[in-house]
């Protein structure tokens, strides 16, 4: 994802804080973690912790990974997401 693409995501979820109040706390939650993985990758790094290392590096991708299958499951008709078509 772009930083345009999230950009675009943090305003669908503001403008739609009302009508999809969960979605608002899923994204705020993976953008916390997406932090943890930025700030925690290079400290557990240094620290030499490998395991907490790796996981703050899958951290990093998991907005993304989360975009992946919100797109997946609306294409397949399973979940329909209304914010998908700005990420296309």
């Amino acid at each position: 994802m772009t930083l345009d693409q999230f950009q675009e995501l943090r305003q669908w979820f503001l403008r739609h804080r009302g009508d999809h109040p969960m979605e608002g706390h899923v994204w705020t939650t993976l953008l916390t973690l997406w932090m943890v993985g930025w700030v925690g990758a290079p400290t557990a790094w240094l620290l030499q912790w490998d395991l907490a290392a790796l996981g703050a590096v899958l951290l990093v991708f998991a907005p993304g990974r989360y975009v992946a299958w919100r797109d997946r499951l609306h294409r397949r008709g399973r979940l329909r997401c209304d914010w998908i078509a700005l990420l296309r």
